[in-house]
Parts: structure tokens; sequence; C-alpha cells
């Protein structure tokens, strides 16, 4: 490998990690987050047996609603509520971000909705 090193975030106690929830969610709407600083969507996803969660995610440059809807997704959903504007977001959305693009985390059409990503 030629260049510099890539540089990792510190370590993290296992039990930090294992801390976060990570479900698997399918995303029902998707709609212009209005006013925002930067282009977003507010997105609501189904997650099975614990309800619809609502997320703000800055996915505009590389998905129109209509692709969004009907995806599923992978999402940490026991962080703390953020407002965001006029909205609330109760989960993150999981995407690897480069150069300015994200591209969702996905799971094959078979996993329920709700499934914990361990």
């Amino acid at each position: 490998m030629n260049g510099p090193i890539p540089s990792i975030s510190p370590e993290v106690e296992f039990s930090q990690f294992a801390a976060c929830d990570l479900r698997v969610g399918t995303i029902l709407s998707a709609s212009p987050l209005e006013m925002a600083k930067t282009p977003a969507y507010v997105v609501e996803l189904d997650f099975g047996e614990l309800g619809s969660l609502k997320s703000t995610a800055q996915l505009t440059a590389d998905h129109t609603p209509e692709q969004l809807v009907g995806r599923q997704v992978v999402a940490v959903v026991n962080l703390p509520p953020k407002q965001v504007g006029k909205h609330t977001s109760r989960c993150l959305i999981l995407g690897a971000v480069h150069s300015g693009h994200v591209g969702l985390l996905s799971v094959p059409s078979s996993v329920p909705n709700g499934t914990r990503i361990h």
C-alpha cells in the first residue's frame, strides 16, 4: 500500500459497541426536510414489532424519495432523540460515506423488519 495509512478511530470496549441496537427496517416514506441547511429527507421506517420511527437523513445527492420507499436498510434505534428543525429524529440510518455520497447499508429481502444486527 502506497501513501499515508488511513486513520482508525480510537478503540472502544466491546460493551460500548454491543450497546448499539442495530435493526433492519423498511423505508415507508421519504420527503424533503423543509428549510434544511443541508438538503435532507424526513424518512419513516418500519421496524416490525418495534413500530415505526422517523429519521432525518442527508441522502438527497444519491437517492430520490421514490428510490428509497420500500428499501430495507440498517439503522441504530437506541440513540437519544435529536431535534432537527420541526422533526425529531429517533434513529440513525447507516451508510458508507464516500466523496459526499452515501451508500446505504442493506440486507437480503428475506430478513424481517426489526431483526437485530450483531
